[in-house]
């Protein structure tokens, strides 16, 4: 992944961004809804996997300019973690709804520029979703990608929109609902790439394992993780079964 010398890196299109919305590993502060079925350092270990993989699927894209936003607190760790693979940019703000308003007024800034955000917990996503979103953005304001638990993993732009992350609502249920009223009353013409699921609780993270095994290459560092875990994850399995 490294990018030592212009002669050995695609060219960059510079209409394309893709930022990464991370974390620093910090042991309780990532995937908190998975501590109460694994060690807090198992979890805090399986979001270093996910976001290495995340990354290395970002960058494996041709023509993308590929970044990371993070919380100012996590900047100097995720600079550290990635080196020189992707630049790590400290959002204005605290929490999710910043993050993605801080995205699209940096990134957006210097103008004719199509920015797509996405999670940092998604290695196993296709990387032909990622391009079909740049697609959709050639026709229309928005783009976004639904998760089934009624959120979004992915959502782009080609202009600063503030108000569009306004109400807060991330991380809820109705956080895509939510999102979309406001693509209404701002009249932003709106696409989707196809609905995925993220890894928030163990149900998510036993279809992650299932994927995985049969295509370990999607995510490597991932799927050591999974391969290592395999124990912990088979009794999750079973008390999944008998609820």
């Amino acid at each position: 992944m490294e990018r030592s010398s212009q002669s050995s890196v695609p060219l960059l299109d510079q209409r394309r961004t893709l930022v990464i919305m991370a974390k620093a590993p910090k042991p309780g502060m990532v995937k908190t809804r998975l501590l109460q079925s694994l060690p807090s350092s198992a979890v805090t270990t399986l979001y270093r996997c996910l976001l290495e993989d995340t990354v290395a699927l970002a960058t494996s894209l041709s023509s993308v300019e590929v970044a990371v936003m993070c919380p100012q607190s996590d900047k100097e760790e995720l600079v550290h973690l990635l080196g020189n693979t992707v630049q790590v940019v400290a959002q204005k703000g605290e929490g999710v709804a910043a993050g993605l308003i801080s995205v699209f007024r940096h990134f957006t800034a210097a103008g004719d520029r199509h920015v797509v955000a996405f999670n940092s917990d998604s290695p196993h996503l296709a990387p032909s979703v990622l391009d079909s979103a740049f697609g959709v953005l050639s026709t229309h304001d928005v783009v976004v990608g639904p998760t089934h638990d009624g959120g979004y993993y992915l959502v782009g732009a080609k202009a600063a929109h503030p108000s569009l992350f306004e109400g807060d609502g991330m991380g809820t249920r109705s956080a895509l609902d939510r999102l979309l009223m406001r693509t209404k009353v701002l009249h932003l013409s709106t696409g989707f790439t196809e609905p995925f699921y993220d890894i928030d609780v163990a149900n998510d993270l036993l279809q992650l394992a299932r994927e995985l095994q049969v295509d370990p290459r999607k995510a490597p560092r991932t799927a050591t993780w999974l391969k290592e875990w395999q124990h912990a994850l088979g009794q999750l399995h079973e008390g999944a079964s008998g609820l």
